[in-house]
């Protein structure tokens, strides 16, 4: 069978025959037994309803095994016989461009040099899912393959809903994860939902379609860690050969995580980032992420000590627990310009953290088998955690929560984190004694002006179709900057340093694609640049979208909207209207999703995909459906009072006479204070 005939074939009429369970592969953790027994009969019933009553009688004890097992229904046997990985765009059948190119999207989130458990259908941050199940993953291949322009697929956490009649300017694909209603958002309701096989949790750009490896996030903390230098005093090059003489130590080398030691050394940092898990070490290492691995804590000391006296420009990835890190360079003595923490912490007792003191496997057989026992491991190990990073920010240390819900995990495990006062302090008032990055960074100095992850992938698969992209995107940002009012000079700058030093870093895993942050103007720009292109035949078709960490795709009271003040952070309106706008204005998919990475009930995230072909229809969409994208969250900032939103707004609106944004008044704080 080839491989265009097996995805026509959806779910077989004949089933294929059983698979090893692979033990090369990099698999998720066991999840712990949370169903009654009721609840896994009914768990079962779900999973073979995507099969003909003839194979129940086989599959019933095979499905009943991976419950009892892994906690989860993967139907493993599904598992595709082909690579997986995203192939040229003209290699997949279908009917429709645009439904050729989600599929090529879905694959390359699949891909195993991508993925990070693969053949459990997550691609980062532990439980970051496309799909449920694999029966899921072959149905949705076979209705993108028959659909029409005329057809929009829905998608409900991970299961094809099927294929409605619409209309051209509709997406194709409606994408929602995890949407629960509020009072059942805790925890272990997406642990017993999600075994039950009726929600995913989507994190953002997996359940999406549109993650594109660990280059995703690698330049946004590129940014975060050379304006947190400059913070310091420590002025980055932004020329990898360059050393600042700067320490910056964090941990996880997952699929997000792993751009933590790439963006150090672009930064010009000596990095050491500990991981837990022996395979995310390799491959990190293998992909060139990490230049050096260790699992001595004493040859880490050393080798720190000479990088640092030395201005090293160096990655070190040390297999062993961060806590141990911290702890082990307190009673050394040395010095940490910079620390973080990247683990799912969203996730801390299914596989995001794992706690010190206990070996890998270890630590997973206890997950699953003993899990209270496992949680107040995770506790203490958050306890020590902080108690160091507390010793060392006492003799200077930089410190920056990294949204991955690190200091309210440690919060709530009665961890020293909170600021003076902050624990008594109503939901608004609270504050943690280390600032989120996107409070000192990321809020004030990109998203209040507009400027985020904006993305594509070239669908050609060809690497001379993203060198030209790149070039574009230079030159298109070249003019931009050279009309940019000073409030935004310096991301202007630092994007363009980015794309002239992207094919240099080797930042492509998976599919043809690139990043970079871009306001408003710079993203419709470059599309159009691209767009153009493609109807002169220099490129085939590109994919653009974005990381749901953006201006105006995501609602996070303690990360995207953590410098919200006027009291509306705990609100998920912007990320709502965001999606809702972009489905009428263009997006080939959208896609909004309850977790993300802080967790389960505390964010809600949207995004969206789009299919430049060249036409102008697509050339009205892109002008149409980024100007909104980004604004959208500018409006929102602006009204909380942001005054660099504020200035965005204003400049957004000299530029576009039909957009009129409600802009708010000061108030005189002599006034309130006389009350």
């Amino acid at each position: 069978m080839t491989f265009q005939e097996a995805l026509l074939e959806g779910i077989p009429k004949k089933l294929p025959s059983v698979k090893p369970y692979d033990h090369t592969v990099n698999h998720a953790p066991g999840r712990k037994d949370i169903l009654t027994a009721k609840e896994k009969k009914l768990a079962l019933r779900n999973a073979l309803r995507y099969f003909e009553p003839e194979h129940h009688a086989v599959l019933l004890p095979e499905f009943s095994r991976e419950l009892e097992t892994y906690g989860r229904i993967y139907m493993y046997r599904l598992r595709p016989d082909y690579p997986m990985y995203a192939r040229p765009i003209g290699e997949y059948p279908a009917r429709c461009r645009q439904a050729a190119a989600i599929m090529l999207m879905i694959q390359n989130n699949l891909d195993p040099a991508v993925a990070q458990h693969p053949h459990e259908l997550i691609t980062y941050g532990g439980n970051g899912a496309v799909f449920q199940n694999w029966a899921q993953y072959r149905l949705t291949m076979k209705y993108l393959a028959e659909m029409t322009d005329e057809q929009t697929l829905v998608m409900y956490s991970g299961h094809p809903m099927g294929l409605f009649p619409s209309h051209k300017e509709a997406p194709r694909v409606v994408v929602t994860n995890g949407m629960m209603i509020p009072n059942y958002s805790a925890p272990d309701d997406w642990e017993r939902f999600n075994a039950l096989g009726v929600t995913q949790y989507g994190q953002m750009t997996a359940g999406s379609y549109m993650y594109i490896g660990p280059q995703g996030i690698v330049h946004g903390t590129t940014i975060t860690v050379m304006n947190a230098l400059r913070k310091i005093g420590k002025q980055p090059s932004g020329r990898e050969e360059e050393g600042t003489g700067a320490l910056f130590v964090t941990s996880g080398l997952g699929g997000m995580s792993g751009a933590q030691p790439k963006a150090g050394s672009i930064a010009g940092c000596v990095t050491v980032c500990a991981e837990v898990n022996p395979k995310a070490v390799h491959t990190r290492h293998s992909q060139g992420w990490v230049d050096e691995v260790t699992d001595d804590l004493e040859i880490l000391a050393v080798r720190v000590r000479k990088a640092v006296a030395g201005k090293e420009v160096v990655s070190i990835a040390y297999q062993g627990n961060v806590v141990d890190v911290w702890e082990h360079f307190d009673r050394e003595g040395i010095r940490i310009d910079l620390g973080s923490d990247q683990t799912s912490l969203h996730n801390p007792w299914a596989g995001g953290y794992y706690p010190a003191g206990m070996g890998f496997e270890e630590a997973n057989r206890m997950m699953a088998g003993d899990p209270e026992a496992f949680r107040e491991k995770v506790r203490e190990s958050l306890r020590r955690h902080a108690e160091a990073v507390n010793r060392h920010t006492a003799g200077g240390t930089y410190f920056f929560d990294y949204g991955n819900a690190f200091l309210l995990e440690a919060s709530r495990a009665g961890a020293d984190v909170w600021a003076p006062g902050g624990r008594e302090a109503g939901p608004e008032e609270r504050e943690f004694r280390y600032p989120s990055y996107v409070q000192d960074i990321m809020g004030p100095m990109c998203f209040d002006y507009g400027f985020g992850p904006f993305r594509w992938v070239c669908t050609s698969g060809k690497e001379e179709d993203l060198a030209r992209t790149d070039a574009l995107a230079c030159e298109v940002l070249e003019a931009l900057r050279r009309e940019s009012p000073g409030e935004i000079r310096q991301q202007m700058a630092d994007n363009i340093r980015w794309i002239q030093g992207a094919r240099a870093n080797k930042l492509v895993v998976g599919s043809q694609a690139r990043i970079l942050y871009a306001d408003a103007d710079g993203r419709i720009g470059i599309a159009k640049a691209f767009n153009d292109a493609i109807a002169r035949g220099e490129i085939g078709p590109v994919v653009l979208g974005r990381d749901h960490h953006d201006v105006s795709g995501t609602d996070s009271p303690y990360r995207e909207t953590s410098n919200i003040y006027d009291g509306s952070r705990f609100t998920a309106d912007m990320a709502i209207h965001n999606v809702i706008g972009d489905s009428f204005r263009g997006a080939t998919w959208v896609s909004i999703h309850n977790g993300g990475g802080v967790g389960w009930g505390e964010v809600i995230n949207g995004g969206f995909g789009m299919v430049l072909d060249g036409t102008e229809e697509a050339g009205r969409r892109l002008r149409s459906m980024l100007f909104w994208d980004v604004n959208n969250g500018i409006a929102r900032r602006s009204w909380a009072r942001n005054e660099e939103a504020v200035f965005a707004a204003k400049r957004a609106m000299d530029a576009e006479p039909l957009l009129k944004v409600t802009l708010p008044y000061g108030v005189d704080d002599d006034l309130l204070e006389g009350l």
